[in-house]
């Protein structure tokens, strides 16, 4: 099952997708309504899909038999960037459907109004 998640295109992208969509909802539960809120909210959500971008990158290259120890090779900040690079290059999978959950949040706003 590891090899089939790490050599496919399918999982991966639905799993980006669907933090896409989840990781702006579960922030809206904590944060407050109104405009900048909602502007914090944005900034937040996608420096936290390129954390979990990365993260699976990572996961992808270690299943397919990559170390710790060969991926820094160059420096820890030189994987970091290339890692960052990937998730940015990724978000043509996540953006989207991030954008689009949190333009509907301000319709479930009961105590400020848009």
């Amino acid at each position: 099952m590891a090899e089939a998640f790490g050599s496919s295109l399918l999982f991966p992208a639905l799993f980006l997708a669907l933090m896409g969509w989840l990781v702006p909802k579960l922030l809206s539960t904590v944060m407050a309504e109104g405009v900048k809120p909602l502007v914090i909210l944005s900034l937040l959500s996608f420096v936290i899909m390129l954390a979990l971008t990365s993260g699976l990158f990572l996961l992808l290259y270690m299943i397919q038999g990559a170390s710790l120890a060969a991926l820094t090779v160059g420096g820890i900040g030189q994987t970091l960037l290339f890692f960052v690079r990937l998730s940015v290059s990724a978000g043509i999978i996540w953006a989207p459907i991030m954008v689009l959950s949190i333009a509907g949040l301000p319709r479930t706003w009961t105590s400020v109004e848009w």
